[in-house]
């Protein structure tokens, strides 16, 4: 009996998986995972992220479950500001070995 087979074709799962929005999906999910990643560092409680970074508890208790749909990037990145967290934008052209899109890192 033949094994059903996965087939990656490119490092982004979310692009394989269909997502048209794949590329801003990766880089909330990255953002979140260092807001998330600091509020358990400092052992910050939902109401004390939400009170230090500016935003309501319920949208605190989104991030860290991330259910980033209603989160803008913008909204994140101020998050990671407001934690004392420096946050850089780089633009640099694609090179052929680069496809051109939305990267993060961490």
């Amino acid at each position: 009996m033949p094994r059903n087979r996965i087939r990656v074709d490119t490092a982004h799962v979310l692009a394989d998986l269909g997502f048209a929005d794949a590329e801003e999906l990766s880089a909330k999910a990255l953002l979140a995972l260092k807001v998330n990643d600091v509020i358990d560092k400092r052992r910050l409680s939902q109401v004390e992220a939400a009170h230090i970074v500016g935003i309501s508890q319920p949208k605190v208790s989104q991030i860290r479950r991330y259910k980033l749909e209603n989160i803008s990037l913008e909204r994140l990145m101020h998050a990671l500001v407001a934690l004392d967290q420096h946050v850089a934008i780089m633009v640099r052209p694609a090179r052929r070995s680069d496809a051109a899109g939305i990267f993060g890192a961490a």
